[in-house]
């Protein structure tokens, strides 16, 4: 993992329309997170992420009726996972209703991040997610939802 922490910062950006679904956010994650050596170095963060890109991604589409901007920074410290959509309204935590079948993304991500955060922009929103690679400390500000 010491290699991948001497990168200074990296960056890809892809936009998913609707039409593809998550699954391509996913598999473009994937092939961006084998380049750092996560794929090998760290299997159950790529999981963690994986799945956060699918809930994030998700919640552009059907919450938001939205494509979704999907942005992946390495700045050496944490991956941020950062997906937009055009809903200018902040996402909102569900009830805890055992019922449904749908409503836990946010939960998910929550549970799976290091940090996470929204933020309100002129053309809807971004919900960012972080996650540290081990050996490397934990972010020090709060999870937030506006």
């Amino acid at each position: 993992m010491a290699k991948d922490m001497s990168l200074r910062a990296m960056g890809w950006a892809q936009s998913f329309p609707v039409s593809q679904g998550v699954r391509a956010g996913r598999q473009w994650t994937s092939e961006h997170l084998a380049s750092l050596g996560w794929t090998k170095d760290a299997p159950e963060i790529v999981d963690a992420i994986l799945l956060s890109v699918s809930e994030l991604v998700t919640n552009a589409h059907v919450h938001a009726h939205s494509d979704a901007q999907l942005v992946l920074t390495w700045d050496s410290h944490c991956l941020h996972v950062s997906v937009h959509d055009s809903d200018p309204l902040p996402p909102k935590k569900q009830s805890e209703d055992l019922t449904t079948t749908g409503g836990r993304g946010l939960a998910i991500v929550d549970a799976l991040a290091d940090d996470w955060t929204t933020h309100p922009q002129a053309s809807g929103k971004t919900v960012t997610a972080c996650f540290v690679p081990p050996g490397a400390p934990k972010p020090r500000h709060g999870k937030d939802v506006s």
